[in-house]
């Protein structure tokens, strides 16, 4: 198993124990990524991260297309 796959493993896990704690998915997935974001904070380089979250940020459309890409 890859590493983003036992990522995915582990958050169906916690969001069903968040279900379970009667959370709404939507302020459960709020929360961990802030902690997840707080505790990245504390191993890595600041600039690095914020540059990786605005990344992400930026390709969140699975419909978009890039300049890069063939048509």
């Amino acid at each position: 198993m890859s590493v983003h796959g036992w990522a995915r493993q582990v958050l169906a896990q916690q969001l069903e124990e968040a279900r379970a704690a009667g959370f709404d998915e939507a302020l459960a997935l709020r929360a961990l990524l802030g902690v997840l974001v707080e505790r990245s904070s504390q191993v890595r380089d600041c600039e690095d991260l914020r540059q990786e979250l605005l990344f992400l940020a930026e390709n969140l459309d699975a419909e978009r297309d890039y300049g890069f890409m063939r048509p």
